[in-house]
């Protein structure tokens, strides 16, 4: 069974940083393409930052270009994402999402079948 677990949520001061991890298990994703979106409150879920299958190719929403960094460890199955200066407007549920088929690099949430259960991000002003 597939699951995708993220953590490292929490309530963060305005200018602080926080790394989220999420974790694969149940199949191997090495091929392929994952990614970060969020859900503010009162928004539609949103693209931010998606990382190929090396990690040598990486997309960001421009709304993050600068603050957040995404990475993944294939040898462990898990994606991260540094984010740096969280403004107030960061506050949403993080997901975490593989796309389906390998080597891809869409942002549009109907490539993703595989999604995690979010983690809370609170950035306090």
């Amino acid at each position: 069974q597939v699951r995708l677990a993220e953590s490292g949520g929490g309530l963060v001061q305005a200018g602080g940083s926080l790394r989220l991890s999420c974790t694969a298990s149940g199949r191997d994703f090495s091929g392929h393409f994952m990614a970060w979106f969020r859900q503010g409150p009162g928004k539609q879920r949103e693209f931010v930052a998606g990382i190929n299958w090396s990690g040598g190719v990486t997309r960001y929403a421009d709304s993050v270009k600068g603050r957040f960094t995404i990475s993944r460890d294939n040898a462990k199955n898990t994606m991260y994402l540094q984010i740096d200066s969280l403004k107030s407007e960061d506050t949403a549920v993080y997901y975490c999402a593989v796309e389906g088929a390998p080597f891809g690099l869409e942002s549009k949430e109907s490539y993703f079948p595989f999604w995690g259960q979010g983690t809370q991000v609170t950035v306090s002003s």
